[in-house]
């Protein structure tokens, strides 16, 4: 079945990148909005945009029963989720195939039997995928979880059986701490999943965080788009992910996409999906333990799609019409080194506290291996009530090395300014000794976050950018941005692209104070 028309349950940067693909395929688009996304330039991006309610996203974006009136008054023959929201909720899926909406992702019963860690974790084992050695108690009292943990050994992990994002996790390395941490957990997972439901694993000291691509279509073939490199992660948060990672050989890489295809099989999964894994080692004796499954498109695709030379989305359109998947294994190889930054509205001197505000000045970098997905423009205002990421910049090169330079120079060309932003904070990161020799871990950044977060000269872009709004121009956004800086209000004091630790007006001539 060709689709016609396509409603996108998402915001910002991922709808955006949705329309564009639909847009190649010829299909129509339709955007949602909430009322504080009434002028976001996705709803600019689409054919046609539907209002879906108030900002809180309780009423707006993970409004079930409003996005499928969208879908239906626009005309819409199926909608693609995005990630966040409703993209793993399988009641959503549900109700979009029982609406006789195309659910582009994996059938509802997948995303139920993923969604669950527990789950998940018995049927890899049924499957024969590696896994952390853990337990999880029938007996869900706190006595239970502590006999669990006293059966594991210490050091370990409590972890709640739904969700992610490290909420409703705790690391457990003194028996002393263990009614806290266990009712610590339990509360956090409680509010933030409604579900308290716990399990205990061994806990993997500084081990890789790595996660392989999947894509299977509705005639049982699935293959793997090689690995992503996700250990730079801040809570339990990515930060900057690349491809390949340099700690996997070609037999650890053949090992783990065999055992990710195998995951999927097991999941009876269709569409794009990855399989997030654990490393410990290095070399050809390194072991990899399954984590977890995310049954939706990956924030961080565009690094896979770099380095495979596919794309993703349109692969996505093309197997939720009923078409078989459009590359075998054989046809897929990887080529150069891609790096992705994520960058979010949010002071790293202050601990990453996210920032609002309007964008006085924004302007993305380009270039020869160079791609911005940005859910953003220059004038528009950064709202309080969702996730602060801007942008996703990710280069290509031939090498690692290189890819880093590039990387480098486009984040120094990347100004911003209204808000601060963790672009001077990546730089930093990027250029780390740890991070150049690849020695890197999930522990990483927190190892180093004293050096990562200190004082730093303002990044030429953002000088240059200051300068820039001296000479207003009649309507544009730099008119606001010479107000801001002369009226001395908040938003002119933080300007300067977030480096809060050196106050950047007194390199110049001490604008601003």
């Amino acid at each position: 079945m060709k689709l016609r028309r396509v409603l996108v349950a998402n915001r910002g940067e991922i709808a955006i990148r949705v329309f564009r693909a639909c847009r190649e395929a010829g299909i129509e688009t339709v955007a949602v909005y909430s009322d504080a996304d009434r002028d976001a330039p996705h709803t600019r991006a689409a054919d046609q945009s539907v209002n879906i309610g108030p900002a809180a996203p309780a009423e707006s974006y993970l409004k079930i029963e409003a996005i499928l009136d969208a879908a239906r008054v626009a005309g819409c023959d199926a909608v693609h989720p995005g990630y966040g929201f409703l993209s793993e909720n399988a009641q959503f899926a549900r109700a979009c195939e029982e609406s006789n909406i195309r659910f582009i992702g994996p059938p509802a019963e997948t995303i139920e039997k993923m969604g669950s860690k527990i789950g998940a974790r018995q049927l890899m084992e049924a499957a024969g995928v590696p896994v952390v050695p853990g337990r999880t108690p029938l007996d869900q009292t706190d006595e239970g979880v502590m006999d669990a943990v006293n059966t594991i050994g210490l050091p370990c992990l409590v972890k709640a059986s739904a969700g992610g994002g490290g909420k409703g996790m705790r690391t457990l390395r003194r028996a002393g701490e263990a009614p806290e941490m266990i009712a610590a957990a339990r509360r956090e997972a409680l509010a933030a999943f409604g579900d308290g439901t716990l399990y205990v694993e061994r806990l993997v000291e500084r081990p890789r965080h790595v996660e392989i691509q999947v894509f299977g279509d509705n005639y049982g073939n699935l293959v793997h788009l090689f690995e992503r490199e996700c250990s730079l992660q801040r809570r339990h948060q990515k930060v900057i992910e690349e491809s390949p990672s340099v700690a996997v050989t070609p037999n650890v890489r053949a090992a783990m996409g065999a055992a990710a295809v195998q995951a999927a099989k097991a999941a009876g999964y269709r569409n794009a999906g990855t399989i997030e894994f654990l490393l410990e080692g290095s070399g050809d004796g390194a072991r990899f333990y399954f984590l977890e499954m995310n049954t939706r498109l990956q924030v961080e695709h565009p690094v896979t799609e770099a380095v495979a030379g596919v794309d993703l989305v349109l692969a996505q359109l093309a197997v939720a019409a009923g078409e078989p998947l459009p590359w075998t294994q054989a046809d897929l190889t990887q080529r150069g080194h891609a790096i992705e930054c994520r960058v979010y509205a949010e002071d790293p001197a202050a601990g990453f506290l996210p920032q609002a505000g309007p964008l006085l000045l924004y302007r993305e970098p380009s270039g020869p291996g160079i791609r911005v997905d940005a859910g953003v423009s220059e004038g528009g205002e950064i709202p309080v009530t969702y996730d602060p990421l801007l942008a996703k910049l990710t280069v290509t090169a031939e090498t690692r090395a290189r890819a880093i330079d590039r990387a480098i120079a486009a984040l120094r060309d990347f100004p911003v300014l209204g808000i601060r932003t963790n672009i001077p904070f990546m730089i930093r990161l990027l250029d780390h000794p740890g991070v150049r020799s690849g020695e890197i871990h999930t522990g990483f950044i927190d190892e180093h976050l004293g050096g990562l977060t200190s004082a730093t000269r303002v990044p030429a872009a953002a000088v240059a950018a200051a300068a820039l709004v001296q000479t207003p121009r009649t309507g544009s956004a730099t008119t606001g941005a010479q107000a801001a800086l002369k009226g001395r209000t908040k938003t002119g004091e933080a300007a300067l692209d977030g480096c809060a630790a050196t106050d950047p007006w007194t390199s110049l001539n001490g604008w601003g104070r």
